[in-house]
């Protein structure tokens, strides 16, 4: 148990000076909480890390809270975990003391990483924040700074001591700028902003850059990361990176599983890809294209999803990918919508009797108010009902009726051959509507709409 708090010194530490059986020799990193110094014990005759808070933002308050944490930091044995050797006040000074690493991760960002040591340091990360999240320890500040190297082995460290420092700047976007979840720098903290944390490290370590706000999707060097690893690993990072909070991990244990069902295959394909030689670099057309669409189409077409499978635009309504043909017919994405389908899984409103996606059986109604909406743009055909419906709809959400009229794509004459609904021959190679294939040469297969 900590003593009772000493009177505090005005005066912060320095280099060269004595602090009980420490003698300082190195000012490692300033923060704007504490600062940490590298020291000999001349006592036990090895360096150690102390980390000394600044005189002036400790007081009984703080004193308590750093009690608490203490003890609850003292729970979490693990080898990714670097364990406080000592926590006490000396000299006056309040001093948490641990062994002393090798290096930062951030230092060790400054070198190449290959990716066999990317991934493995991915796996000992997750594998220490799923550790203290099995144990209801939130950390909220994992950043490179916060990664002790020992040799081989990270060790995550600043567990309880940076939710001190929350609390004493009463700031609601307390934390580290540049590895801090949007709703963390809000004032709500959670489980999933300690995996987006996690997750713009990951993607340092395999892109070589950090995404900054506002975090859109796709980050800087998106490019290399989709054609140097596997698809499924760079799903992963996108769904750790995601803004709102509700489509990440919800913790780092799920996220650790999630890691190591994909790791042996994102590995053989790395190294598949780096045993093929290199072709000449031509201009991405592909990416020019997908430019071209995001901008004229993407908002019209509500493609907001992305295709698990080539990481293209979709939208909620489509069956299938466009662009490479997967089967989108049970949505995994989750919906802008407030409920779900049970059969299709995807979103449906509140005051909806049926799917108007798929065929399934009765969802509703969940209230007996009714909700406007601008996405509504036409009626249903049937006299009795005429109620209104969103683009792309199947079937008529109040009365189960199916949608005769074929939807067109606005800005787009092109029809699909089979089911007569707008397409997109200069960028799809799939109806998204009925699944059949399209043919991009003009003439046989080709339909387009007459302008009336």
């Amino acid at each position: 148990m900590l003593p009772i708090e000493p009177a505090q010194p005005t005066k912060r530490l320095r280099v060269r000076q004595r602090l009980g059986k420490y003698r300082i020799e190195k000012l490692l990193a300033q923060g704007g909480f504490a600062d940490v110094f590298r020291a000999y014990d001349t006592i036990e005759g090895i360096k150690v890390a102390l980390k000394v808070p600044r005189p002036e933002l400790v007081g009984p308050a703080q004193i308590e809270d750093f009690r608490k944490e203490v003890r609850l930091t003292a729970r979490l044995e693990h080898p990714n975990i670097l364990p406080i050797k000592n926590a006490d006040f000396v000299d006056g000074h309040f001093v948490v003391i641990s062994h002393l690493g090798d290096e930062t991760l951030a230092e060790r960002l400054k070198r190449r990483i290959s990716f066999p040591r990317a991934i493995d340091f991915a796996d000992q990360i997750l594998d220490a924040l799923a550790y203290a999240h099995a144990h209801s320890v939130m950390h909220c500040d994992v950043k490179p700074d916060n990664l002790i190297l020992f040799e081989d082995r990270l060790r995550l460290t600043d567990f309880g001591i940076s939710r001190v420092a929350m609390r004493t700047f009463h700031g609601s976007g307390s934390g580290t700028l540049g590895f801090m979840a949007p709703e963390q720098a809000m004032g709500r903290p959670s489980f999933r902003s300690d995996v987006f944390a996690a997750g713009l490290i990951l993607y340092r370590l395999f892109a070589g850059v950090v995404p900054e706000w506002p975090f859109e999707w796709p980050p800087p060097r998106f490019d290399r990361v989709r054609r140097l690893l596997h698809p499924e690993l760079v799903s992963f990072l996108r769904r750790s990176l995601s803004v709102d909070p509700r489509r990440r991990y919800a913790d780092g244990t799920y996220m650790l599983e999630s890691l190591r069902s994909l790791r042996a295959k994102a590995e053989r394909y790395k190294k598949t890809k780096s045993s093929r030689r290199a072709p000449a670099r031509k201009k991405d057309w592909r990416a020019v294209q997908l430019s071209h669409f995001r901008t004229k189409y993407q908002k019209v077409l509500q493609a907001g999803l992305s295709c698990r499978r080539c990481e293209r635009p979709v939208s909620e309504s489509m069956l299938a990918c466009p662009w490479c043909g997967a089967g989108r017919r049970t949505l995994r994405e989750e919906s802008s919508f407030p409920a779900a389908c049970k059969r299709c899984k995807r979103g449906v409103k509140l005051d909806w009797v049926f799917c108007p996606w798929c065929y399934g059986a009765s969802i509703g109604p969940s209230t007996n108010k009714s909700y406007t909406d601008k996405r509504y743009v036409s009626k249903c055909a049937v006299k009795t009902c005429r109620g209104e419906l969103m683009p792309f709809m199947r079937y008529c959400p109040w009365c189960r009726g199916k949608v005769r009229k074929p939807w067109s794509v606005p800005g787009s004459t092109d029809v699909c051959p089979s089911c007569a609904w707008g397409v997109l021959h200069d960028y799809w190679s799939v109806c998204p509507w009925c699944t059949s294939s399209l043919k991009r040469v003009s003439g046989k297969g080709m339909r387009r709409r007459t302008a009336r």
